[in-house]
């Protein structure tokens, strides 16, 4: 088997998925670093807005933020799982007919 071939076919999907797996979880960073930074430079943003949101202790600005980064959490979540089966053939599922 040439080396390019061999690469391409087994070493890339075994090497995506903890790369995948790690950018899905940066999500949550990429949120939280939004506030601190938002809240360092005082730039106008969702990261502002909910501290300032805590400190008025207006709680009904704090959930829904708060349930936005949820869906996103979740969404992004999603996403990586969905695209786990379609970088590795093994990962994907039998059915519910299997017995394994």
């Amino acid at each position: 088997m040439p080396w390019p071939k061999a690469v391409r076919s087994h070493a890339l999907p075994n090497a995506a998925i903890p790369t995948l797996t790690v950018v899905g979880l940066m999500v949550g960073s990429l949120i939280a670093g939004a506030v601190v930074v938002e809240s360092v430079f005082s730039w106008p943003g969702v990261g502002r807005l909910l501290i300032s949101a805590v400190a008025n202790r207006d709680l009904m600005i704090v959930q829904a933020i708060l349930l936005l980064v949820a869906v996103c959490m979740v969404t992004s979540n999603l996403i990586v799982d969905l695209a786990y089966g379609f970088i590795d053939l093994r990962l994907r599922g039998r059915g519910s007919n299997s017995t394994a």
